[in-house]
């Protein structure tokens, strides 16, 4: 894929001309190198996307909102833990996806300045930040709920399995809002994670209730409020989990390193693969980089951009890598390397 690259020349201004490699100074040598992509691939109906997303975001933020208003009134009134922890947790999900709304209009941003990515690992950050979210308050109703299951107070049954019952309806709804949406956006899926824990912590109120309503036993509803906790800290884990990945710049889980390498080995004129860097910018934006040795000829006959292209198709068609920047190098050039090259 053609794109255009600037060029400053003697008169100060900005020239562009398209290009599928430039050449670098400094060494007596010259490097092929393209930063490139294929905009189109993993972008089809991106815009319509956001826009449903959103949609879908705000529906899931009216419904919440308005039953948890209720649930706090019934549960401050009928005394139940497991229900003002619903509530607490229905608070951090409306402000997950409060967040989650306000990051798609951030992560659109186009890149400008020293902002050279734009906004795009901005949901990242969302997702952090619902991660950690939920185990601050999973954390809460854990202490909470070993302190009520020591001294248990009075919970009245009745209201706790009528409540729990709605908010398990209003919370399929939710749930069902959310899973129409791009939940391969980290942003995305650390709200739908809050709404998935809270259907989660309703049914375990609902059980509560009705043990409570049959036996009077109301240690079951600090049982049930340790058992939301514990489902709240394993979808909070594995958020900040995912997240960190991308903010270490780890190579994303489904990335194989050996067979991107194996890939572009495969190729013709491609003799030795090394520096190669694979990590992703958002949720769905894999980078690959890579110093790539090839023959003598393709700097003397222009096979060069050829070689480009096959390395960019490979990727692209075989790892749904649509960003690359590759450095082509010379055999002879390795002598003027600074430092060991990284296999």
């Amino acid at each position: 894929m053609n794109e255009a690259h600037e060029h400053t020349g003697t008169d100060g201004r900005e020239n562009r001309e398209p290009s599928h490699w430039g050449v670098h100074g400094g060494h007596g040598d010259r490097h092929v190198g393209h930063e490139g992509g294929h905009a189109g691939h993993g972008e089809h109906g991106h815009n319509i996307s956001i826009t449903a997303d959103r949609r879908y975001l705000w529906s899931a933020l009216l419904l919440i909102l308005g039953f948890m208003l209720g649930e706090v009134v019934v549960a401050v009134a009928s005394g139940s833990l497991a229900l003002l922890s619903d509530a607490g947790h229905m608070l951090s999900d409306a402000g997950a996806i409060a967040v989650a709304l306000w990051v798609t209009h951030v992560a659109q941003r186009p890149a400008h300045g020293a902002w050279t990515y734009g906004f795009t690992r901005s949901e990242i950050l969302s997702g952090l930040g619902n991660g950690l979210t939920i185990l601050v308050v999973a954390l809460v109703i854990l202490v909470e709920a070993v302190r009520r299951l020591i001294t248990p107070p009075e919970v009245e049954g009745v209201a706790v399995v009528v409540v729990a019952v709605i908010g398990i309806g209003v919370n399929l709804l939710a749930t069902w809002l959310l899973a129409k949406a791009n939940r391969s956006s980290l942003n995305i899926r650390g709200a739908y994670q809050h709404i998935l824990t809270d259907l989660y912590g309703f049914i375990g109120t609902a059980a509560a209730g009705v043990v409570i309503m049959v036996t009077h036993w109301t240690r079951a509803d600090a049982i049930a409020s340790i058992l939301v906790a514990a489902i709240m800290i394993h979808a909070g884990w594995g958020l900040v989990r995912d997240a960190g990945r991308v903010l270490l710049e780890a190579a994303p889980a489904s990335a194989d390193i050996a067979e991107i390498r194996r890939h572009m080995l495969s190729l013709q004129h491609v003799r030795a693969v090394h520096d190669l860097h694979v990590w992703s910018v958002g949720s769905q934006q894999p980078v690959v980089s890579a110093h790539l040795v090839v023959d003598e000829e393709c700097f003397t006959t222009g096979r060069a951009p050829e070689v480009l292209d096959d390395v960019q198709g490979c990727l692209s068609a075989h790892f749904d890598i649509a960003h690359s920047t590759l450095q082509f190098e010379p055999e002879r050039h390795a002598a003027h390397e600074r430092g060991t090259h990284r296999d």
